[in-house]
């Protein structure tokens, strides 16, 4: 929620040149958030401290009579802690924004009510005044966490692909001997001992024998009950009445190739 005077031309032409000229502060703490979730790794990132954002505000600001104050409430309505920070000009114009800092229980733990309270000073003056006191984790062309200065210090380890695969370094340039060398020897195929290979060449050829003579034995299965039936005296006994019924009708029986 925002508040402010009936005018704030003065304080608005004022607050443009101090922005014109006021710098973002230097980042100089790093801050590291802890995911909940196993698969999501911390996200790491730098931030100015309160301290370094007053010092540039109140020099800036105060060249051009603009004062910043900042006082907290409890409202009792939302049982919370409220930070109000205010620009004041020397016209009295004025302009202020409200900051929930943490619930009215924590003044039970003065440590967690004074890092709130901090955190919340920061960011409501900076946003206020129009700076910027930290890293831009929303942006999508940077890095979600910068790298540590151990990480610096260590060789850049092989790339990982999506799903988290080791993927061979990339370069740009000719390949020296030795990159030539491992690159070869990474794809070669994989090759089995010779007594290896030979018992895996004689279980071969016998599961191919094996198969041939159960092939054969089906087909001379086949063969034997086709002649069994052509020769039994049952088929003989209906080929010749068959026979005897057209001599017996007079029709003509011509011999005629098979197609």
């Amino acid at each position: 929620m925002q508040h402010s005077s009936d005018r704030i031309g003065a304080l608005a032409a004022a607050l443009a040149k101090a922005q014109a000229e006021i710098a973002n502060p230097e980042k100089s703490l790093t801050a590291t958030i802890v995911s909940p979730f196993p698969r999501e790794g911390s996200r790491t990132f730098r931030y100015a401290p309160l301290s370094s954002g007053l010092d540039l505000v109140r020099k800036c600001l105060g060249q051009h009579e603009i004062a910043t104050v900042q006082t907290t409430a409890i409202d009792r309505d939302s049982d919370l802690i409220r930070l109000t920070t205010t620009l004041v000009h020397a016209s009295g114009e004025w302009v202020s924004s409200d900051w929930p800092v943490c619930p009215v229980s924590e003044r039970a733990a003065p440590h967690r009510l004074g890092a709130a309270l901090t955190y919340a000073r920061r960011y409501a003056l900076f946003t206020l005044v129009g700076i910027a006191g930290e890293d831009d984790l929303d942006a999508p062309d940077l890095p979600a966490a910068g790298p540590s200065p151990e990480a610096q210090k260590r060789p850049p380890g092989p790339e990982q692909d999506p799903g988290g695969r080791a993927q061979p370094a990339k370069s740009n340039g000719p390949l020296q001997p030795g990159e030539k060398r491992a690159r070869t020897e990474r794809t070669k195929p994989a090759t089995l001992p010779a007594d290896a290979s030979e018992d895996l060449q004689r279980q071969l050829i016998s599961e191919l024998e094996q198969a041939r003579s159960s092939s054969a034995s089906a087909a001379e299965r086949a063969s034997s009950r086709i002649i069994s039936l052509l020769l039994s005296p049952a088929i003989w006994r209906a080929s010749w009445s068959i026979f005897l019924a057209v001599a017996a009708s007079g029709l003509r029986l011509e011999a005629r190739p098979w197609r």
